[in-house]
């Protein structure tokens, strides 16, 4: 069966996850994790996609972001994969691929979704026992959303600054969210919803977005559950 194309629309968030290749280490020194953060907010940039949230973990990263064009997010992860991929090898000395194939990611229904993948994002190092607190984490978007340090590769969401009303507020009510974390539920549907390529949302926000696009934004028929309830079935 031919591979669908990715489900990437404009003015949507992403979820986004690059692994590297048999599970091995993409990163071998700290510069290495500053060296694609460096290309990210170069690429961001210039392709005019936001970058709401990320992390980077030994051996992938997430993305959360929304590009203003549909082949932005394309072309950012291109640019980035190729670029970053040409400097670690040449640090490494080393040669060949890095990647485990092409990036997987899918779009998630905002309301609904937003906050709990920016918080997913935040707790995989401490899911991961590297540390017991995401703020102790150095290389994800953490630290700017808890007023740790500014970061100039994220462009933070409006459900961020709703989250209250001046920045302190906004820094505790978002420190409360991800210490209080995600379901279980929502864990796996953030996972396997963007492993998948399969749009995350409940049924009304899935049909809309179905006239969007000649793609397929789920696996169910017309008219099934929500893809949260799939996902967890399947598991």
């Amino acid at each position: 069966m031919a591979r669908l194309p990715r489900l990437t629309l404009p003015g949507y968030p992403h979820h986004v996850i690059q692994r590297g290749n048999n599970r091995q280490a993409i990163f071998a020194s700290n510069a290495n994790y500053e060296e694609l953060l460096d290309l990210l907010a170069q690429s961001a940039a210039k392709f005019e996609v936001a970058v709401h949230g990320y992390v980077l973990m030994s051996n992938h990263f997430h993305l959360l972001a929304t590009p203003s064009s549909d082949a932005g997010l394309p072309q950012m992860m291109q640019a980035v994969g190729r670029n970053y991929v040409r400097h670690f090898n040449d640090a490494q000395g080393r040669t060949g691929t890095l990647w485990e194939g092409r990036y997987k990611s899918t779009l998630i229904q905002t309301e609904r979704y937003l906050l709990a993948c920016m918080a997913y994002i935040d707790l995989n190092p401490v899911r991961a026992s590297l540390v017991q607190q995401a703020r102790d984490y150095p290389w994800s978007s953490h630290g700017h959303y808890v007023g740790l340090r500014t970061d100039p590769l994220l462009t933070p969401h409006s459900l961020y600054w709703e989250l209250g009303n001046t920045p302190f507020a906004r820094e505790a009510a978002y420190a409360e969210l991800v210490q209080t974390g995600i379901s279980a539920s929502e864990q796996t549907a953030l996972t396997q919803s963007a492993l998948r390529g399969w749009a995350l949302g409940e049924p009304d926000f899935v049909a809309e977005l179905q006239k969007r696009t000649q793609r397929r934004v789920i696996k169910a028929a017309a008219g099934r559950p929500v893809l949260a309830r799939n996902l967890h079935q399947e598991k």
